[in-house]
């Protein structure tokens, strides 16, 4: 054993080049009883997703606080930015149901 070398342990964020937590994020999908299995990408891809439309709207708070001329993005600025984006705020939205859940019907 003295000449084996261990293996530095490496997050799975870190190989993924993330800064969300995917190994978090892999125990709130399991433990949220989502689906009976979960496979080992899904919490990855997920963190990714999430860490796009974080820093997305990170990005148009900043340029709405420079707008008016603020160093500090703050609530109001990240609220103005949902407000104005369409898909934005469809994604907030509190009742949001997928449009394959709820099909609209033209017969009346």
């Amino acid at each position: 054993m003295a000449g084996k070398k261990r293996r530095k342990n490496v997050s799975r964020s870190t190989r993924a080049e993330l800064r969300f937590p995917v190994s978090r994020i892999d125990r709130f999908l399991r433990e949220g009883k989502y689906s009976r299995r979960v496979s080992s990408s899904a919490p990855v891809f997920l963190a990714g997703v999430l860490e796009y439309i974080t820093s997305n709207i990170l990005e148009l708070a900043a340029e709405e606080a420079c707008k008016n001329g603020k160093k500090r993005i703050g609530p109001e600025h990240v609220c103005r930015v949902v407000q104005n984006d369409d898909q934005l705020c469809q994604l907030f939205k509190d009742n949001a149901k997928s449009e394959a859940e709820t099909p609209e019907s033209d017969e009346d």
